[in-house]
């Protein structure tokens, strides 16, 4: 899918940043990655300004900072003359923890990252998205949906960008701007592959998939929803997790089941 967009992705350097990042760039679009470090952004851009047919720009940028994500915003439009997306999408997952062993700072330091960020940046992005009727994708994750063990604090910061995220597309609809949330759900990353070999094998069957995904498959579905093909598409959930939300168990191969003469297939 061709898709010429000047698109800003937070978080861009690593992990489901980048994968969109990629794909964006496959797809022909100028794209903007910013995150704090310089370094593994700078590399990402010039790999895959190499390969083209798009283009990658790397600002450093910390989100927890609103004048930065401003001035990212700013920067953009001033070199490429418009916005066409965003895609908010930094954020962290604390480590696994009981709420007791959470303190109130720490609560609130991840929601300024991971929900304050996104407020920040759809609010200097919208005058700018809704001269060229485009779009935002939120990151989500699965979890806003299911919950998860001693992850209380990340949760409540996921479940509220899936809030906000329905709450604005009503806003923004009448400005042509559409407002979309992604939910994926086990992705691989580089904390994921130097995992021991047997919980990877386990964290993977969790899906239907009986599989990780990958950051580009979060990627080409956030270029969908970029795109004019979901032009009528506002306000959606969309869940990229293989089905590891359906049904009650841990999943594993289905078996075979015996026809009518006892037989298996």
């Amino acid at each position: 899918m061709a898709l010429d967009k000047v698109t800003i992705i937070t978080g861009g350097s690593g992990g489901i940043g980048a994968g969109c990042a990629k794909v964006f760039v496959e797809a022909g679009s100028s794209v903007i990655i910013c995150a704090r470090g310089k370094e593994r952004g700078e590399a990402l851009a010039a790999e895959l300004n190499s390969r083209g047919p798009g283009s990658c720009h790397f600002k450093t940028c910390d989100v927890t900072q609103p004048d930065d994500l401003r001035g990212v915003i700013d920067n953009t439009v001033k070199t490429h003359g418009r916005l066409d997306c965003l895609i908010n999408n930094a954020g962290w997952h604390p480590d696994h923890r009981p709420i007791d062993d959470f303190s109130v700072e720490e609560f609130k330091d991840l929601l300024q990252l991971n929900i304050v960020s996104y407020f920040a940046g759809c609010k200097f992005a919208l005058p700018h998205l809704r001269r060229t009727r485009g779009s935002i994708i939120n990151m989500g994750s699965l979890v806003a949906k299911m919950g998860q063990e001693w992850a209380s604090t990340y949760v409540a910061s996921k479940g509220a960008i899936l809030s906000f995220t329905k709450a604005l597309a009503i806003d923004e609809a009448r400005h042509g701007v559409r407002v979309n949330v992604v939910l994926p759900g086990c992705v691989e990353n580089s904390g994921a592959v130097s995992l021991p070999k047997e919980l990877y094998r386990l964290v993977g069957s969790w899906s239907w998939a009986d599989r990780w995904g990958s950051a580009e498959e979060v990627g080409h579905a956030c270029l969908f929803l970029a795109s004019e093909k979901a032009a009528f598409i506002t306000g959606a959930e969309l869940v990229i997790s293989g089905g590891a939300e359906l049904g009650y168990a841990v999943k594993q191969p289905l078996p075979s089941f015996p026809d009518s003469a006892g037989k298996t297939d």
